[in-house]
């Protein structure tokens, strides 16, 4: 899979830590069958570059370069108000000297607050052009293309990125994952039974998928939804990753078989905290010293380990868990996540 014609920004200096967890893997297993459990590895993808980073970085590498290739002086992006991609893609266009319009979606009624910390304090901090709030369903396409007229009107030229960074262009950043985790593979002399990754806007999942595929990697990855279960994501997934194989130029057709994603661990609703997502997110905090966020990661850990306990993974099965970031919207769940203030039980 060559990837070399594509533009292409650099945000990341180094390859993003590949580390076992044995304290965490040892946690696990004793409430495993058998007292058994997988050996748990993960790659640090909140180690990535536009600090604090995460999995939206990679896909920013190759969306604003596109972004820069075109003229645009204005990236536009949408996502919920404490969107780790909104808070990524800003700071890429602060370093580039781009400004940067956000649609937020209230996918939580009045979820919205002006005085928020986490990502809005960010959003803040790094100086966003503008933020327009509308309300959860709405057409998020439209509301962005509203917003590139408005500019264009001013004789100014925006960059509409969807959500996520999820399309074609920006599933090229997790294909190019699949490289990196390759290589570090060979030079660890480490190999994998499986990985385990969040599917949200499909855009991690599905790069990943098509990079593997393109690059003959053997493994199965598995999906943990983070807003919907697999009738309605696994298609996502999959025309993700065909969109990723079209726009290389390898012709395949992504096998329905390969995309797995699991649900269950996402509910009651996106972004609303749930008992599972916070005993993952203390358990990796105190035996790895590792923070999961409460939205994505913390969410898909919680699949992991359910998944674990029911069998799933065979013992001492390699698993790799691909962490993508979005420390700062921890701080806006500090009392959910330290047992002050109710969540939802599973």
């Amino acid at each position: 899979m060559d990837l070399s014609r594509f533009p292409r920004r650099r945000y990341t200096t180094h390859p993003t830590p590949l580390e076992p967890m044995p304290r965490f893997s040892q946690a696990l297993a004793a409430s495993c069958p058998g007292g058994q459990g997988p050996e748990l590895w993960i790659k640090r993808d909140d180690m990535l570059g536009l600090f604090p980073g995460g999995n939206k970085t990679r896909k920013l590498e190759f969306l604003v370069a596109d972004a820069l290739a075109q003229g645009a002086d204005t990236l536009i992006t949408c996502g919920a108000p404490q969107s780790n991609h909104c808070r990524i893609t800003l700071a890429a266009a602060v370093k580039e000297g781009l400004k940067c319009r956000f649609v937020i979606e209230e996918r939580v009624p009045h979820s919205f607050h002006d005085d928020a910390s986490g990502n809005h304090f960010m959003f803040r901090l790094m100086g966003v052009e503008a933020i327009t709030v509308v309300p959860g369903g709405s057409n998020m396409a439209q509301a962005m293309q509203a917003e590139a007229e408005l500019l264009m009107a001013q004789g100014r030229k925006g960059y509409i990125i969807p959500g996520g960074g999820s399309n074609a262009i920006g599933g090229l950043g997790y294909a190019a994952c699949a490289q990196e985790l390759q290589q570090q593979c060979f030079d660890q002399g480490v190999s994998f039974d499986r990985v385990v990754v969040g599917s949200g806007s499909s855009g991690t999942h599905g790069g990943l998928l098509a990079g593997f595929l393109g690059n003959h990697i053997q493994v199965p990855i598995v999906g943990v939804g983070v807003s919907r279960d697999p009738a309605d994501q696994e298609p996502l997934v999959h025309r993700e990753a065909q969109a990723v194989l079209d726009l290389v130029g390898i012709p395949m057709t992504v096998p329905r078989e390969a995309v797995v994603s699991v649900g269950g661990y996402w509910q009651p609703k996106y972004s609303i905290p749930n008992d599972k997502m916070v005993e993952a997110v203390q358990m990796l905090a105190r035996t790895e010293g590792i923070l999961l966020d409460p939205v994505y990661t913390g969410k898909i850990m919680a699949g992991l380990i359910g998944l674990a306990r029911q069998g799933f993974f065979k013992p001492q099965e390699r698993v790799l868990f691909l962490h993508t970031g979005g420390l700062p919207s921890l701080h806006a769940y500090e009392n959910e996540v330290l047992g002050k203030a109710p969540v939802v039980k599973l």
